[in-house]
């Protein structure tokens, strides 16, 4: 519809993470080379952010940055029992189908894991919106994956994601053997001002678009409806883009982006 008339060829401002449209700013830039180095040294990461900052975009980043001598397992959805969240971690990790009890598949995971080293593969473990993990032996099993070791190095990577209150709930003294673990910690926080125009230029040039479609002071009027905050950049984005192609607006201005304000469910 639209990408015709502003010269794309995809939509430019989709709620999909794609890592194609990755724009680095100062502090997505410092999360992938932290992230990075954690799976290089094989170690747990904490990385924290609000809603829509883009830290499931980054893991999708640090997958296509390491390449294939990594094996990659994400928990999206980590409302799981024990249980389950060990099924997942072997499912993703080993050739056989995961075990049926708790002991089993500890071992399955460990010979996996093991396998994978020596086949030099790195197993890399995210757990993202890690908050909503509501069985909370779920921690203690990830420390204790952590026990993967030979003499001189870490045999896994563990990266955890979620929103701040993550952090709050591993404050608690229950989960001091974790934290003594989490090599890394980074919060994500949006984006600045300056960061706005060109955060959308270059997904509008990742889509086959131009920069400039969005004035300085359409610019302006997206950071203070989004708060710098990339998901609701996306959502802003979209409706005002929209509302110019219903206008046969070539350039979309704060006008544009006023007209569409209303329509936000934030």
């Amino acid at each position: 519809m639209y990408n015709d008339f502003y010269c794309m060829t995809e939509r430019p401002f989709s709620k999909t993470p794609d890592p194609r449209f990755l724009y680095l700013s100062r502090g997505h830039r410092e999360a992938l080379a932290r992230l990075m180095y954690v799976a290089e040294e094989r170690e747990i990461a904490l990385l924290t952010g609000e809603i829509g900052c883009g830290k499931t975009t980054l893991s999708r980043a640090l997958m296509d940055n390491l390449g294939e001598e990594y094996r990659f397992c994400f928990i999206v959805n980590p409302r799981l029992s024990a249980l389950e969240f060990l099924r997942s971690v072997a499912r993703a990790f080993s050739p056989l189908p995961p075990a049926d009890d708790k002991e089993s598949i500890l071992n399955q995971i460990a010979d996996a894991v093991f396998m994978l080293h020596n086949e030099g593969v790195s197993p890399v473990l995210i757990v993202d919106e890690a908050q909503l993990i509501s069985d909370m032996e779920i921690f203690d099993e990830i420390r204790l994956l952590t026990n993967f070791q030979l003499d001189d190095r870490n045999l896994i990577t563990i990266i955890l994601m979620g929103q701040p209150e993550l952090r709050g709930m591993l404050s608690s003294p229950v989960f001091e053997p974790l934290r003594q673990r989490i090599t890394m910690q980074f919060h994500l926080t949006p984006l600045e001002i300056d960061d706005v125009q060109e955060y959308l230029d270059c997904r509008l040039e990742v889509a086959g678009g131009f920069a400039g479609l969005f004035t300085p002071d359409a610019v302006q009027r997206i950071y203070d409806l989004s708060q710098g905050v990339p998901r609701r950049i996306n959502q802003i984005a979209t409706n005002a883009i929209l509302e110019g192609y219903g206008r046969d607006e070539a350039i979309i201005d704060a006008a544009v982006v006023d007209s569409v304000a209303s329509e936000l469910l934030f």
